[in-house]
Parts: structure tokens; sequence; C-alpha cells
């Protein structure tokens, strides 16, 4: 009985402890999640960068793919046949038109210079004897001693003599021209590529190949395709001033090599190809390309960037500012008057440089979001931070014609 009256005692002493126990656990676990809630409620809106949108002049600048031809190639041929007696050019060097590059064992046709030499002086000797032969007798016949038969016939023999006189000489110049065939010369200035045959080679011009060929490099030509449908689209485009031309007919290509480096001049358009490949439907657009430096070599691949119109009232706006919604429509980010920020519909064209033209949606001198989209969420209040000069330029990269952002750098 005592027991149980000791028991009942401490369970009675022990409810309002236990319960001032879980009131102080309670108070003490609800006070951090108040000071959380009043830390959010008082934190700064986020910070987020912008560019205010804006028209300006946009060249339409396309990358495409080329190939480097040579200017000009010529093969090195001989025209006489004869035993190769010497090689006169380095493998790989440039000559210049007239140049010496093999010489052919001259002699046999020594021999027949010589030959046709001698056999026009005999020709010339019967002109002279048919010539004193037809004045002696047109002066007999003016005497009436002579025939006229006989004159006739005087003056039939001196006009054979004289078509054997024009025939002896041009036998003696193609003899003379035949030696100087042993020179083989350089038929264009440019770069010789390796020999194809040595000293002591047995050359028959009937059937004798290339003997080296030479290539004009400075100025080079770059061959680049761009499909039908843009290049119409561009002209139409042009045609109906939504696009202006570019001023003048200087540089407005831009090579990009196979590192990834910019070539250190600028190239001019010359001509279209009025065919269509008919396996791709593309065109050949042929560039013309300064290679001073001999850095292009045919066969080369290489990227142009061609500068083809200007849009005179374009908007743009960076790419990393474009998103696209579940459905696949582009949206940005727009910084409305209240710095609040929601999500705007735009409609894109294409991609010029770093930047998407923006058709329609946007407006002159509305704010767009280019950096921090992570942190905010629709109708979210935001500390907006405008893009320098230089970092907007990074950003919407590609604006310039090819050859501006060189300047730029000051190359």
């Amino acid at each position: 009985m005592k027991i149980n009256a000791s028991r009942a005692r401490l369970a009675s002493f022990g409810a309002p402890c236990l319960a001032v126990a879980l009131a102080l656990t309670t108070a003490a676990c609800d006070q951090p999640q108040a000071s959380a809630n009043a830390a959010a409620a008082t934190a700064a809106p986020p910070e987020i960068s912008f560019i205010t949108v804006r028209q300006e002049p946009v060249p339409l600048v396309r990358e495409l793919p080329g190939r480097v031809t040579a200017r000009s190639v010529a093969e090195v041929r001989a025209r006489v046949s004869g035993l190769v007696v010497k090689r006169a050019f380095e493998q790989g060097s440039k000559v210049n038109e007239g140049d010496l590059l093999y010489k052919i064992d001259p002699a046999p046709y020594q021999v027949e210079l010589a030959r046709s030499e001698a056999a026009l002086q005999r020709a010339e000797a019967s002109l002279v004897l048919a010539r004193q032969q037809a004045e002696r007798l047109s002066t007999l016949l003016a005497r009436h001693i002579a025939s006229q038969a006989q004159y006739d016939a005087a003056i039939a023999a001196q006009k054979q003599a004289e078509a054997e006189v024009a025939g002896a000489r041009a036998a003696r110049d193609g003899a003379r021209l035949n030696l100087e065939y042993t020179n083989v010369r350089a038929p264009i200035s440019g770069r010789i590529g390796r020999a194809l045959l040595t000293e002591g080679t047995l050359l028959d011009s009937a059937s004798s190949g290339v003997l080296a060929t030479i290539q004009q490099i400075d100025p080079i030509y770059v061959d680049i395709t761009q499909s039908v449908g843009e290049l119409n689209k561009l002209r139409r485009d042009l045609a109906s001033g939504e696009l202006a031309r570019l001023e003048g007919n200087g540089a407005n290509v831009e090579l990009i090599m196979d590192d990834g480096s910019v070539y250190a001049h600028n190239g001019r358009l010359l001509f279209s190809d009025i065919t269509a490949d008919p396996g791709t439907g593309q065109v050949t657009l042929r560039v013309l390309m300064p290679n001073p430096d001999g850095e292009l070599f045919p066969g080369m691949y290489v990227r142009a960037r061609v500068a083809q119109g200007v849009d005179a009232d374009a908007i743009a706006v960076p790419q990393q500012a474009v998103h696209r919604s579940n459905d696949g429509r582009a949206e940005v980010w727009v910084v409305k008057a209240d710095n609040k920020v929601a999500l705007q519909p735009v409609d894109v064209g294409q991609v010029v440089g770093g930047a998407w033209l923006v058709n329609a949606g946007l407006q002159p001198g509305e704010r767009v979001v280019v950096e921090g989209v992570q942190k905010i969420s629709a109708g979210m209040e935001v500390k907006p931070v405008a893009l320098t000069p230089a970092a907007r330029q990074a950003s919407l990269s590609g604006f310039r014609a090819p050859g501006a952002a060189r300047e730029a750098r000051g190359l």
C-alpha cells in the first residue's frame, strides 16, 4: 500500500514537468524557422545582367565551308623528243615565266637546223638564177629575139624558185624552233611542285607525260558552297530592300583556318556559279584571297565568313538570352518598369555570330535578361545591372563584318 501511494505521488509530480519540457522544446524548434522566414522576408532581390534592346545595322555574315584552289595551274610538258640532260629548278620553289626547267640534248636539233639552213641557201641561189633568166628573156622579148613561150617559162621558173625559198625558210624556222624547244621553260609564274622525272630520261614528245606542275597561289581562289535556297532568299531580300547591299567592293570574306585561328588577310567575293550541284543543291561561290606568305595550299579545307548584306534596323539578343518553352517556342526574360521579370515570347530568325535576330516580340528600349536567369521566376523583383559596352559587344559577337574584329584588336 505504501509503495502504490509513492508511485501515485511521483506520477502526479512528473506530469507538469513533462508538459513544461515539451513546451520548451517546441519553442526552441520554432525559433530557427521563424528566423529563417524573417531573413527570407528581408533578403535583397537577386542581381541579374541585362541589355537594352535597340535597332542597329547588322551585317549578315554566313559561315560556309570551302576548298582552296590554285588561281592557275600549268602542266610542264616536252614539245620535242630527246634525252633529258639537266634539271634546272629546285623542287617546291618559285619560278618565273620563261625560266629554264629542263634541258633536252640539243645536238640532233642543231644538226637539223644546219641542214635546213643549207637547203635554204641552195634555194636562194636557184632563185637568183631564175630571176636573172627572167630578166634576160624580158629584154630579148622586147627586141623580138625570144618568144613569148620562153619568157613565160622563165617567169614560171622564177616563181617556183621563190616558192622553194619560202619552203626552205619555213623548214629552217621549224628546225630553229625545235632547237629552242630543247629548253623546257616555265609557261607561267608560280610555285613549282616536285620533279616527275630525272636526268637521263628519254622523252617521246608524242607520249611523254607531265614533267612538273606549276601553280599560281598568290592570290589564290577559295571555292565555298551555299545552298540555292539561301542564295535566292538573299537575292530576294536585297531586291525588295529588306536588306541593304554592302558598300563598295572591298574585302568582305574572312577565313577560319582548321585550328580555329583567323587568316591574316581578307578576300573579295568574285562571283557565284550559274550551275547548282544536282546531288547537293549547292552553288559554288569563288573568293579571291591574298596569299603572300604561302599559308594557303590548294586542296586545303577552310571555313569562310562571308558578309552578304546588312539588315539596317535589326534587333538582336545574345543566344543565351533565348530560352525554349515546353512546346518549343522561343522566350526571353524581360525586366519590366517595376523591376519585376516576366517571360515574353519572341519570333527569332537566323543566328548571326553569337546572337539571334528577333523578327517580332521585342521593341527598342526593352530590357532583356542575359545573365542570372537561374535565380529568377515570373513576377519576381530583381536588381537589374546593365552589361558594359564591351560585355555587350562580346555577347553579340559576330555583328561586325569580316575584318572589323581584327581592326578592333589592332591587328
